[in-house]
């Protein structure tokens, strides 16, 4: 993965070792999708990585989402609802954790 600050080549970056790692794996952008997670990675048909507003978004385990909201790394992602989903982190901008890791992660989370 390369050290890129901009957000985009960040998570082209994740889409490319996560396609090349696992035949489960889906790439964003699938014809006809809209809305969300229309630019999402998903695996075996669930959403579990994207970037919204420049920030990588993650589904993960509640707990593991409160803990790493509690430690400052991001916050709860809210789909412009107003209501701030348990099982959704949006990572801080400035957070030093791996995309790449987090999106593993993730992807493991959906799939067991």
């Amino acid at each position: 993965m390369t050290s890129s600050d901009n957000p985009a080549e960040r998570f082209n970056d994740v889409v490319a070792a996560l396609l090349a790692e696992s035949r489960d794996v889906e790439a964003p952008g699938a014809a006809g999708a809209k809305g969300f997670g229309s630019s999402a990675l998903k695996a075996k048909g669930k959403i579990f990585a994207m970037v919204s507003q420049g920030r990588l978004v993650v589904k993960l385990p509640a707990e593991r989402v409160a803990t790493l909201v509690e430690a400052g790394e991001g916050v709860n992602f809210d789909a412009g609802k107003g209501r701030p989903m348990k099982e959704w982190l949006a990572l801080s901008p400035g957070s030093a954790l791996d995309w790449l890791t987090l999106s593993r992660e993730a992807m493991e989370f959906v799939t067991t």
